[in-house]
């Protein structure tokens, strides 16, 4: 708001303009504003100037008194010195009382601004006021509703959290339990297999003792065996070439319709001598030979010099299997070094293996078929086989390969087809980087990272088979910890 006020100074002095010659003029006034600023308002007082007084006096007054108003409010200029020096200074005396007056109505109509404003300016702030406060609570209450929200949905991550939380609480504990049964099965175990390493260690004094024994015995026997059976076949064929012979000589002194029957005895004595003279590189050729009986043969593998002596079976899915591994009754020991399983052990006519490195010179004669059989103790049997079976050599770790699997011992392979190196308790060749699988579960196999199969682990009699990770076992077959009863492995040509 703006308030006037109109304060007039009337003075009876006349305007003598400079270098005037004393002729009456009419009096000038112009009006000065004055404006004070009081907070938000503004005050502005209208104060008239007098442009001229009479008067005379000496120059010097009159530019002192001119000086000294300039810096005053109102100003008051004259053209013509004063007359005198008594009107000059009742001039003077004048023009203060009307300063003075003009000060105290100044100073009444400050009072009187404030006091009007301070209801103004209370008003003005308790507004103000207000509206801060309203603005603040609106404030507050978005920040009180942010922070619920923020609240809510902290308590709905809490309690996903919880939940997760107690989930995983839950597992920890069931593997823990899981955990600690396995650890019970595995003492029991353990402690198990300790009693047994004990006897098996006596058992193998025992028969280190008899073998050296009988080591002697058992060589000449065989020995003296293999050579009464070479000269009863030989014996027995020469006998009939005599006989043919003996023929022949009566025959050729007969008339010419014997000499076509001495051909034929001919061709018949050629044959003979051939057969005398044939040398069979696997069961398969002893069965096309004729011989159609399980049991014995003498073979020449490779470039042997010296024949070696299997078991074929002529019985089974044809005949032909020339037969490297069997288990019966576990007679036999089969926890051996690298080169006892390189070499071969045991009785070809009942528990044995082999050899490595006769089987990789076997199958390096052509391709061959391998098959699996099974029978556990309930009297069920299956049998896994497979198209093609190649042996490497010893120096590629006797690496087997397989392909084209099978059988009814399961609908996929329990033994390793990818190039699985052979391990034994002295030299580890599985795909186990913690764990020496031949030590764990003992014998010598083909166990890739323990895989799913050991037909040469511990052999465990019936009511003692069960839940044997160590023993003989075919896992698609009977599980991971069933012990079998018996299992044999042969060869024959895939073309058979």
């Amino acid at each position: 708001p703006l308030i006037f006020f109109s304060i007039h100074f009337v003075h009876t002095g006349r305007n003598q303009r400079r270098g005037g010659g004393g002729g009456g003029g009419s009096v000038e006034k112009r009006r000065r504003f004055h404006r004070i600023q009081h907070g938000q308002c503004s005050y502005t007082f209208i104060l008239p100037e007098l442009d001229a007084c009479q008067g005379g006096g000496p120059q010097s007054h009159t530019e002192q008194y001119g000086s000294s108003r300039s810096a005053g409010a109102s100003v008051v200029q004259r053209d013509a010195p004063p007359i005198d020096n008594e009107w000059s200074a009742q001039k003077l005396q004048h023009l203060e009382t009307a300063m003075e007056n003009n000060t105290q109505w100044l100073q009444k109509l400050e009072n009187f601004i404030k006091k009007s404003m301070k209801p103004e300016m209370v008003q003005i702030q308790t507004h103000a006021v207000h509206n801060q406060t309203a603005t603040m609570l609106e404030i507050g209450t978005n920040l009180l509703t942010h922070t619920a929200e923020q609240t809510r949905k902290l308590n709905v991550v809490e309690a996903k959290v919880l939940n997760h939380t107690s989930r995983i609480e839950i597992q920890l504990l069931e593997n823990s339990l899981s955990t600690n049964k396995l650890e019970k099965e595995l003492l029991l175990q353990t402690s198990e297999i300790s009693q047994l390493r004990d006897k098996n260690s006596r058992l193998e004094s025992k028969v280190q003792m008899l073998e050296s024994q009988q080591r002697g015995e058992l060589e000449d026997m065989r020995e003296e065996k293999n050579r009464l059976q070479v000269q009863y076949l030989v014996r027995t064929q020469m006998a009939a070439i005599e006989s043919l012979e003996k023929q022949l000589r009566v025959a050729s002194s007969n008339n010419t319709a014997l000499q076509k029957q001495q051909a034929q005895l001919m061709e018949s004595v050629h044959t003979l001598i051939n057969m005398v003279n044939q040398r069979w590189k696997d069961c398969a050729d002893a069965y096309k030979a004729g011989h159609s009986v399980s049991g014995l043969y003498h073979i020449y593998i490779g470039n042997m010099t010296e024949p070696i002596q299997v078991y074929c079976d002529m019985d089974t899915s044809g005949g032909g299997w020339t037969v490297f591994q069997r288990r019966i009754n576990g007679s036999l020991d089969f926890q051996r070094t690298w080169t006892e399983y390189k070499m071969g052990f045991g009785d070809v006519s009942g528990e044995h293996w082999l050899g490595n490195e006769q089987v990789y010179q076997l199958t390096s004669q052509g391709q061959y078929s391998l098959r699996v059989e099974l029978r556990d103790w309930e009297g069920s049997s299956a049998y896994s086989q497979y198209d093609r079976f190649t042996l490497a050599s010893e120096r590629q770790q006797y690496r087997l390969y397989l392909r084209g699997y099978s059988g009814t011992a399961g609908k996929q392979s329990s033994l390793a087809t990818h190039g699985t190196g052979f391990s034994t308790r002295d030299q580890d060749n599985d795909n186990c980087d913690h764990c020496k699988c031949a030590l764990m579960l003992t014998g010598g196999w083909w166990f890739d990272a323990c895989g799913l199969s050991n037909l040469n682990g511990m052999y465990y009699a019936v009511g003692h088979n069960i839940r044997k990770l160590n023993g003989i076992k075919w896992h698609h077959f009977r599980g991971p910890s069933y012990s079998l009863r018996s299992t044999a492995m042969m060869v024959r040509p895939y073309d058979f």
